[in-house]
């Protein structure tokens, strides 16, 4: 296959470049903490680091370095809330909870944050338009999405604020560990000179601040010693854009970069062939699929779109192109839901016959369906798509693949021109509510764009955020499922993503269950 022949370049590519490169790293230790240089394929896909637009995978790893929120995760553990900006947290009813806020933070210019600052990162100005700053509509559209019920913020003290949510909410805690919801300066956001100015250099509460950021380039991070924790491990954070996995390869090697992420799983037998690197990660909380436009004129017929999810060779993609690293989930659901995990829900079967039978009742005849793709956004995207691609059209159906350069270029156009592409979808809450009534449901990019909706699903959707009956929540669960995936389908789930990071073999670094690399004080030795 192409996509074999491209790999085998790659490795030589990235052996011939070692081969003439001297050992040499970029740590820059000195008497106090070393800096460390990562070789990333992608900064940041909005060229910005306001996560209120930067809702991206790339966005994930960096985030949690210069920004923080009122409850975290525990990344590299059990994925547990914990606390963060808030010491503690009381839920006093369905629709409000108590927060009490950590004292004696300060943002990166000096300023100590009070619970004012904590309302304003949740107020109008920031958010959702209506206050005295112009709001971009993207990034009130997200705003909604992540916090479809949001009220208010009330004030109860200089370390005390009350969450009002317009309806129940089942997991209303959990919103507060939500990237979007980063503290950030009050004074600082509103003496910006322009939305943009501050998107490129938010002023927050992390271990380290942003010192440089040049889009599509490099994103410096500098300690900031007098952050709540105490001194960060680390002088200095260089992010460095190198799309190219073999570039990212040989700036590790040649000692430029300290990790290189996104490493591919035929690449990681090459790396740790010298005995300097290791390459760490694997299987994350995060699901790979390929979603349909329903409001193509030949994707609008389900059974075309139960044709496609027949023609999808998990195992093959799982095995070929990930070494057996990763596995298929049973849809886009968690093991670690719980109870809410439906653990007899299948995934369509590969089956091409059915897939051909299909199309025939559908009365397909060979109408062109486009396939956008970016070139390996995602670890072996490309190599994915060619083997979809290839699947597909050997039941008849006709896929046009086109590679494109960016995600403004997947969406753009009508429906007749947006047909099929992919997207991941990422957890970190035990209940299923906020990853698919947030990205399926009415408050959803694709319910929004129109590119899928089903009533039906969107009314359970709702119900799966306001009830409280356990029981029903559940039945309600595996319905959602039942539709997006089987009868109405919206998607196709490919299979669980990974991530490899690879890295100097010296340094005493831990990877977490999802793209945040974490470079606090409790992860850090070398």
């Amino acid at each position: 296959m192409t996509g074999i022949t491209r790999r085998h370049l790659l490795s030589l590519s990235a052996a011939s470049t070692a081969a003439f490169a001297m050992p040499r790293f970029a740590s820059a230790q000195s008497a106090d903490r070393p800096a460390v240089t990562v070789a990333v394929q992608r900064i940041s896909t909005s060229n910005t680091l306001e996560m209120l637009t930067e809702q991206s995978n790339v966005g994930a790893r960096i985030y949690t370095s210069y920004a923080e929120t009122l409850l975290g995760n525990d990344w590299i553990g059990d994925m547990s809330l914990q606390p963060q900006l808030a010491t503690g947290w009381k839920r006093l009813d369905d629709r409000t909870v108590d927060v009490d806020l950590r004292e004696g933070v300060k943002f990166h210019n000096g300023d100590v944050m009070t619970a004012e600052d904590v309302a304003f990162s949740y107020g109008p100005d920031r958010m959702w338009g209506g206050g005295s700053v112009e709001v971009p509509d993207n990034v009130k559209a997200v705003a909604r999405q992540a916090l479809p019920a949001f009220e208010r913020i009330e004030v109860l003290g200089p370390h005390k604020i009350r969450l009002h949510n317009a309806s129940i909410d089942p997991v209303l805690e959990g919103r507060l560990s939500a990237s979007i919801g980063m503290i950030v300066s009050k004074r600082a956001f509103l003496e910006a000179k322009s939305w943009m100015d501050w998107a490129r250099q938010p002023v927050t509460t992390g271990p380290y601040s942003v010192a440089e950021y040049k889009p599509d380039s490099v994103l410096t991070l500098a300690a900031f010693d007098d952050h709540w924790e105490g001194r960060p491990p680390l002088r200095q954070i260089r992010f460095v854009e190198t799309p190219e996995t073999a570039s990212r390869i040989n700036l590790l090697r040649s000692g430029g970069a300290d990790f290189a992420c996104d490493i591919p799983p035929d690449q990681i037998a090459t790396v740790e062939a010298d005995k300097r690197f290791k390459v760490v990660g694997g299987p994350i909380n995060n699901t790979r699929y390929t979603v349909f436009n329903k409001s193509h004129p030949v994707l609008a017929n389900p059974l075309v779109r139960q044709a496609l999810t027949h023609s999808v060779d998990r195992e093959l993609i799982v095995e070929s192109l990930w070494s057996g690293r990763t596995e298929v989930p049973r849809g886009l659901q968690w093991t670690f839901y719980g109870d809410f995990y439906i653990a007899d829900h299948e995934n369509p079967a590969y089956d091409p016959d059915k897939a051909r039978a299909l199309l025939r009742k559908a009365g397909y005849n060979g109408e062109p369906i486009p396939y956008r793709v970016l070139n390996d956004y995602y670890t072996a995207q490309t190599a994915t798509a060619q083997i979809n691609t290839e699947n597909w059209r050997s039941v008849g159906l006709n896929i046009k693949l086109q590679m494109v350069e960016n995600w403004g270029q997947i969406s753009e156009g009508g429906p007749e021109t947006r047909g099929i592409h992919d997207w991941s979808a990422a957890a970190s809450l035990p209940d299923p509510y906020v990853q698919m009534s947030g990205s399926w449901g009415p408050a959803g990019s694709p319910w929004r764009n129109n590119q899928w909706r089903n009533e039906e699903f969107g009314n359970l959707s709702q119900e799966l955020g306001s009830s409280t009956d356990r029981t029903r929540r559940i039945a309600v669960w595996r319905r959602m499922l039942q539709i997006i995936e089987i009868e109405d389908p919206a998607y196709v789930v490919l299979h669980r993503n990974a991530s490899f990071t690879a890295k100097r073999a010296d340094i005493k670094w831990v990877p977490s269950q999802s793209f945040v690399m974490d470079f606090r004080r409790h992860n850090w030795s070398a």
